[in-house]
């Protein structure tokens, strides 16, 4: 499908009651691609009013969708994956125009995003509970487990699809009708998903999407509403603080994945080249514009030079450019704000003496693109050791012992994901408990994977996404008293 055919193919109204819907204002914002500055599309932007409306639809059809058998919405689940499957290359191209990533990338998430899909679709017909004999014989105890009701999810737009599959895949499992307000950056891709799910069956209600370049009024009103029983949210530490308030007033359920400072620890006894092949992943993957990206990369000094010198080869090597183009190996940032962040971050550790190996500036042109960049020699109160990166930027920082690497890589208020690389068997045994993290990964660069627990601890969020453990977050416990059998 050529680019005109595929945009002409993605809705572009809010998704309400399961079709394409103008917003009650009438108005629209543009999407832009980041790669040429140009418009992609214009999509509804939603109001309040469209918010209240798409909870009206949630709530009317909530009592219906949690009755439904379990294998009816494992189906469902299960035929949107093969769907998404089926469409792979429409998902990746649109995911490339709206977001930047390369080809290659948008496809592993299509592929990553679609599991999701499917890894609910098995878990929704295993939702247990339990019964027992009360210890002193007065009854029977019974545990069920029953869905929270209408749930809010808000994604982000460095993966716009995966982070949307990886909230609407449990909801839907566990019997939850689910509001989606998609990043404004990144509409397209979940307004495609909605139609999705609407063409392999899901009732009118059960999803909603509301783009929207006024996400405080529209969700705060939203949190405010007490049919409203769950928020799920991926996005910065302060914006998630922000719903954390405003969810106790109803007492929501929450789920937040938050900000995250990764270490990528990297010590002497370390296979160098398997570390580099690493980094570059934990690092550059997405462009850098991840949570999960390796913020902080920590080398003990007797191998920080040869490994600062390999990979600034790797990088260096790295193409700038669209990602649609075969030749790309870094796409473009996701606006010039963000691009904006990441240049403030190199230009401050630079001006207080930090050594740019390589890159370290915008590229002049069209579009949004930041050079793949390695720096080293930086200062301790540089922002750049400090601050989520979410960018194109290696930040190197020396250390000497394994206790200083550990506490190092520790010291921060972040705790979503750290790397190591080491040989020691106790060494890895050892740092990997000792590392303040939801999740730690072991000689390897990427850890996501939708059989796992994805979360953080510290400022890094609340609750578990993936895994068997993903569904409980949308599942209330109810103890039941029996009587004597």
């Amino acid at each position: 499908m050529n680019v005109p055919d595929l945009i002409n193919s993605v809705p572009t109204g809010l998704w309400l009651n399961g079709r394409a819907t103008p917003s009650e204002s009438g108005r629209t914002f543009d999407v832009i691609n980041p790669a040429t500055g140009e418009v992609l599309a214009s999509v509804a932007n939603a109001t309040p009013a469209d918010a209240t409306a798409a909870l009206d639809a949630a709530s009317a059809v909530a009592d219906e969708w949690a009755a439904t058998a379990p294998r009816v919405r494992a189906e469902i689940l299960r035929a949107a994956f093969e769907a998404v499957t089926a469409r792979a290359d429409d998902f990746a191209l649109l995911m490339t125009l709206e977001m930047g990533k390369i080809l290659p990338e948008s496809r592993g998430e299509v592929a990553y995003g679609a599991e999701f899909l499917r890894w609910f679709s098995e878990e929704a017909v295993r939702i247990g509970g339990r019964t027992a004999t009360a210890p002193a014989g007065t009854g029977e105890i019974a545990v069920v487990k029953e869905p929270v009701g209408p749930c809010l999810a808000i994604t982000p737009w460095n993966f716009p699809l995966a982070m949307g599959t990886r909230k609407i895949g449990p909801a839907l499992a566990a019997g939850c009708s689910v509001i989606v307000k998609p990043a404004e950056d990144t509409p397209l891709t979940m307004l495609l998903l909605a139609q999705i799910f609407a063409d392999v069956g899901l009732p009118p209600g059960v999803l909603s999407v509301l783009p929207t370049l006024d996400a405080p009024t529209v969700v705060g009103g939203l949190m405010a509403d007490p049919r409203l029983r769950k928020v799920s949210f991926t996005g910065s530490t302060g914006v998630g603080k922000i719903l954390l308030a405003q969810a106790a007033n109803n007492v929501l359920r929450t789920s937040m994945e938050l900000g995250g400072s990764a270490p990528f620890v990297v010590f002497d006894d370390a296979d160098l080249d398997k570390a580099v092949d690493g980094a570059m992943l934990a690092k550059m993957r997405n462009g850098g514009e991840a949570c999960t990206a390796a913020n902080r990369i920590l080398v003990q000094n007797g191998i920080r030079e040869a490994f600062t010198t390999k990979l600034t080869e790797r990088v260096a090597a790295m193409r700038v450019g669209p990602g649609w183009d075969a030749e790309s190996a870094i796409g473009p940032i996701i606006n010039a704000k963000q691009r904006g962040s990441i240049a403030a971050l190199v230009d401050e550790a630079v001006a207080a003496g930090a050594t740019v190996r390589t890159g370290g500036k915008p590229v002049d042109g069209a579009g949004f693109f930041y050079e793949p960049t390695v720096i080293d020699g930086l200062p301790d109160d540089a922002r750049i050791r400090r601050d989520e990166i979410f960018g194109p930027v290696a930040a190197i920082v020396g250390f000497d012992t394994e206790e200083q690497g550990v506490a190092m890589a520790n010291d921060t208020e972040y705790g979503l994901a750290a790397y190591f690389f080491t040989e020691n068997v106790g060494r890895a045994q050892r740092v990997a408990r000792r590392l303040q993290a939801g999740m730690v990964g072991v000689n390897r660069g990427v850890i996501s994977d939708p059989a796992a627990p994805f979360g953080g601890i510290k400022q890094s969020g609340l609750g578990s996404e993936g895994g068997s453990e993903g569904i409980e977050e949308y599942l209330n416990t109810k103890y039941i008293a029996l009587p004597p059998v």
